[in-house]
This record gives C-alpha cells, sequence and structure tokens, in this order.
C-alpha cells in the first residue's frame, strides 16, 4: 500500500514547475483521432490519465510513444476503430470527448458511459444533446452509447450551462460539418482555447475560443501538427495553497497569472501576495491567512477544481468562511477526511461553513479524487504531528512530481511504498 507521510513544515522557498495542464493535453490527444499523420506534443505532464489516454489512441488503431521527458508523439495511420472500450473509460471520464473527433473523421462512434473521479453524478446527456444538433443519432445498450452521423451539418448549439466537454466534443465534430456551427454559452476555460490553437493549426477555422460565443467554419480536410501544451493552472493552484498554508515564498514557473485571475484575487483576500514574473507567478506568505466567502462558478470564476484547496487554506485561515459550490453536488466528500485532521467544518447541501483554526492535528487519511488529494497533502503542512494519506493513486492521476516538488521547496513530504 502506498502511503504520503506529511509533517507540519514551513515557511516553503524556492521554485516549482508547473507542468502541462491534464484537462487540456487529454483533448488535444484526443483530438488527434480527426486526421491521419504525426503529431507531436510539448510540455506533457507524466500522469496516470495521459497513460490511459495513450491506452484509448492505441485501442482504436494509433501509435503512441513518449521520446523524451514532457514530449508525446502520436501516429494516427487513418482507418481506426472508432470505438473506446469501457475497461479504459471507466477509469477517466474525460474519454468521453473522442466521441466527437471520431464522428468528424468516421461518422460513427461507440463509447462506454464514462467513469471517473467519485464526487457525485456528472451527466453526459449536454454532450448527447448538443451533437445531436449536428446531425448525430444515438442508440444506447450495454453500457455503451451508439453514435452515427451520415452527413454532419452545422447548427447554432445553446448550452444550457457551459460544460467545457460538451464545448470540446461539438467543437471537434463540428470542425468537419458542412457550414458553419455557432456555439452559445460555451466554456470559456484556457484549455478550449488551448483546443482550438492546435484545431486551427490543423487547418480549422474556429473564432471566439475563450469567449461564450463560439463560431466554427467545416472544413474539407485536416492535417497532423506540433503543439505546446498550456500550464496547468489548478497544479499552480496546489502550490499558492501550499505556500499559504505553510507559509514562504515561491515562484511558480511557467504558470500563467492572466489564467487565475479571480483565483489571484480570492488568495489575496487570505493574505496571499502575488504578483506576475518573467518565470511565472511570485507569491508570499508570511502571516496567518483570514477567512473570506466564496462561491465555486463557471471560468472566469472560481473553478471547482480550485475549491478543495482553498477549503483547506480556509480551515487554518482566521475567522469565519462560507463556501458554496455551484457546479457538482457531491464535491464536498473530502471534507470528512479535513474534519479527521481537527478542521472545523460544517455542510449542509451545497455550502460549507469552515471555522478556521491555528493549526491543524495529523491523522491518517485517504484520497477520494485527484485534487481533494492534493488538497489533503497540502492541509498536512500545517497539521502539528503526522499525517499518512492513503490511496495516493488518485493524485497520480494529475500531478507527476508533487511529492518532489514539495520537498524541494522545503515541505517534509515523503512517499512510502510497501
Amino acid at each position: 500500500m502506498d502511503r504520503i507521510i506529511v509533517r507540519q513544515s514551513g515557511p516553503l522557498e524556492g521554485d516549482v514547475h508547473i507542468n502541462g495542464a491534464k484537462n487540456s493535453v487529454l483533448k488535444l490527444m484526443a483530438a488527434s483521432a480527426l486526421a491521419p499523420g504525426d503529431y507531436l506534443l510539448h510540455n506533457v505532464p507524466a500522469i496516470t490519465d495521459v497513460d490511459v489516454m495513450a491506452e484509448l489512441l492505441r485501442a482504436m488503431g494509433m501509435t503512441v510513444a513518449s521520446p523524451g521527458p514532457g514530449d508525446l508523439e502520436i501516429r494516427n495511420p487513418g482507418g481506426l476503430t472508432p470505438e473506446a472500450p469501457y475497461e479504459l473509460v471507466e477509469q477517466m471520464r474525460a474519454s468521453i470527448v473522442v466521441m466527437g473527433p471520431l464522428l468528424a473523421a468516421y461518422g460513427e462512434a461507440r463509447v462506454a458511459l464514462p467513469g471517473g473521479d467519485d464526487f457525485g453524478p456528472r451527466p453526459i446527456d449536454m454532450h448527447l444533446k448538443a451533437v445531436e444538433l449536428l446531425g448525430v443519432t444515438f442508440e444506447s445498450a450495454h453500457g455503451y452509447i451508439h453514435a452515427r452521423a451520415d452527413n454532419l451539418v452545422g447548427a447554432r448549439v445553446l448550452l444550457e450551462f457551459p460544460s467545457v466537454g460538451a464545448t470540446e466534443n461539438v467543437m471537434m465534430a463540428a470542425v468537419r460539418a458542412k457550414g458553419q456551427t455557432v456555439i452559445e454559452n460555451a466554456a470559456r476555460e484556457p484549455e478550449i482555447a488551448d483546443l482550438a490553437a492546435f484545431l486551427n493549426r490543423m487547418g480549422a477555422k474556429i473564432l471566439g475560443a475563450g469567449t461564450s460565443t463560439i463560431s466554427i467554419e467545416g472544413v474539407d480536410e485536416l492535417t497532423s501538427v506540433e503543439h505546446t501544451v498550456v500550464p496547468d493552472r489548478i497544479e499552480a493552484a496546489t502550490y499558492l495553497a501550499a505556500v499559504g498554508i505553510a507559509g514562504g515564498e515561491l515562484t511558480l514557473v511557467g504558470a500563467r497569472p492572466d489564467h487565475m485571475d479571480m483565483l489571484c484575487q480570492k488568495v489575496g483576500e487570505m493574505g496571499v501576495r502575488t504578483s506576475t514574473d518573467p518565470d511565472g507567478l511570485w507569491a508570499m506568505a508570511n502571516h496567518r491567512l483570514r477567512a473570506v466567502d466564496l462561491a465555486t462558478l463557471p471560468y472566469p470564476g472560481v473553478a471547482t477544481d480550485y475549491k478543495p484547496f482553498l477549503v483547506a487554506m480556509l480551515s487554518v485561515a482566521d475567522g469565519v468562511s462560507i463556501v458554496t459550490e455551484n457546479i457538482f453536488s457531491g464535491r464536498f466528500r473530502y471534507v470528512d477526511e479535513l474534519i479527521r485532521m481537527g478542521a472545523d467544518i460544517r455542510t449542509e447541501g451545497h455550502h460549507a461553513v469552515i471555522r478556521g483554526r491555528a493549526a491543524l492535528s495529523g491523522a491518517p487519511v485517504r484520497c477520494h479524487d485527484i485534487r481533494a488529494g492534493a488538497a489533503l497533502v497540502v492541509a498536512a503542512l500545517a497539521a502539528e504531528g503526522e499525517t499518512e494519506i492513503r490511496d495516493p493513486d488518485h493524485i497520480d492521476r494529475g500531478y507527476s512530481d508533487l511529492v518532489e516538488q514539495l520537498q524541494a521547496v522545503g515541505a517534509d513530504v515523503t512517499r512510502v511504498r510497501d
């Protein structure tokens, strides 16, 4: 059984390097199904989810290899098998985005219903309703969705919620649809803009990515490309929380402050100083954090993926905070683990009331998902004694070197493999 052992640490000092965004690279890998050829991705994180997506691409007939750290070569020979098997899709919800490119390239996609992190239901109905407007029909049986489209046709797609996955699936299907597709109430996340940049390099005609209205003019031909993955703003948030909890001064090398405006504003209200640095983002904290209220919202609001780190920070802040979750109904499940560490948190529905304590107490806790697991590691920096974090394989899905990077800046963190 793997465990991460953390002892109270601080202050932190030095540089941490921000890897490529998990939530972007997986979609870029899926997009390589759109056209035959050789693709090269740079700034690719060495994480489990990338390994799973690589296996999914191989199952469809592609070859995937890493010629060196941070690089990924994908060869699409054409004539792929347009199917995403259950044993791979169940491991990672992002697998559903292969549906769009497979429909565009082959007119059909057979995709198992997705799995992923355990923090409540996230139905894919929005994906299906959105691509259906492009002329797609669906059959569902035996745990699979079989999508077909003899001819994709551009359409106006109004999303009832700015879903990232639905926006991505429509974008990748629409690049080969006849005519123009307009996505209204589209997701605005930086990862959407990164995918659009990748697709435009391939020859797509996409305007407005990063805004609430995206227009896509269908094209007849796409080509393989080389691309550098955008930095992971959620990983950057992890280290912002670490310096806020443990104190000290860090430079987040490679981070994009312009992708984290609201986060920087909120941690600033808590007492963490940040500023743009030539290398990325500089952050410093030298006093106890202050309580603030916050609510998760679609980008550019406070991301739901940031929330576990912010809750960890507020659990040791001075005062009472109220945190409201507006995206996923079940995303307070990790709070019980923080309570085991002495946090004073009460949840009711989609609200949490947090009464900050001067320090937490080390205890055995368990990871339930990627970001919550990393938040427990960060929270343990402020816990007296020793914290043992079990099931760290969840963390490996989104972080290649969390323990090593924290060690390098002075945290007392080790990983034990029994």
